[in-house]
């Protein structure tokens, strides 16, 4: 089913997969501002474990996520509103890292692969939801922890913290910096969980320093493209493509 961190026999191959993936990603989340981890865990997810990807998408995920937090202006005040939710997501993510870190890897691979279908589906159907202010003291808790108990048993964690964050009426800029905020704490969460779990093995943690370098590449590169591309036609091509990666990882979890 997966595979180790690899010896130096298998270094370059290794290497190669690791830079290809990111520098995807990368490219993903500059042109529509998320995505880097739901395509790396896909992508990874394809050659080892799912605990193993996780472990390797942390720092590069950590890095993009800082950038795009620190790069808008109303950090405090969505600190401030978002608190609950963010604490949701710390103790469900913490919760459900077992999942991802136990020895039930076919069940763990499988939900990564539930995960990013649902992801492609919503996407595909522009799914839009309205979240009135008066139900954020209770919703926001509930969708924290849910996102944080699927972060935790998947290593994604878009769902439903973003559908959640686009109902909130922000705009365009303090909703990118929200959605950074969420996956900031998510990232650091998840590096908890699996460290708990003594699932952050030294060698992941070297590797996924390396991987930075691709994925801020990547990003940069998506930036630039972004302006010459149609958003939406390579949302779309985006929304697919996880819904096909989504579904192979359902059925090789599930197989005998």
């Amino acid at each position: 089913m997966g595979r180790n961190i690899p010896t130096m026999m298998d270094l370059l191959p290794y290497a190669a997969l690791l830079t290809g993936t990111f520098l995807f990603a990368g490219l993903v989340k500059g042109v529509i501002g998320l995505g880097l981890p739901t395509v790396a865990m896909g992508l990874l997810g394809l050659a080892m474990l799912p605990v193993e990807a996780a472990a390797l998408l942390l720092v590069p995920s950590l890095v993009t996520n800082l950038w795009q937090l620190l790069a808008g202006p109303r950090f405090g005040d969505l600190l401030r509103r978002l608190w609950p939710m963010m604490l949701g997501v710390v103790a469900g993510t913490v919760t459900g890292s077992g999942v991802i870190a136990g020895t039930a890897t076919g069940a763990a691979t499988a939900f990564l692969g539930a995960a990013l279908a649902f992801y492609g589906l919503v996407g595909i159907a522009k799914f839009r939801l309205r979240v009135p202010p008066a139900a954020e003291p209770w919703a926001g808790p509930l969708v924290g922890t849910v996102t944080g108990l699927v972060t935790g048993a998947t290593g994604v964690f878009v769902i439903p913290a973003v559908p959640y964050l686009g109902s909130l009426g922000l705009e365009r800029d303090d909703l990118v910096q929200a959605l950074g905020l969420s996956f900031t704490v998510s990232t650091l969460a998840l590096a908890g969980g699996l460290a708990l779990h003594g699932a952050l093995p030294l060698a992941a943690s070297a590797a996924s320093l390396l991987a930075v370098l691709p994925a801020l590449a990547g990003m940069a590169f998506g930036n630039w493209l972004r302006a010459r591309v149609r958003p939406e036609t390579f949302r779309l091509c985006f929304f697919v493509g996880l819904l096909v990666l989504g579904g192979e990882l359902i059925w090789r979890g599930l197989a005998p």
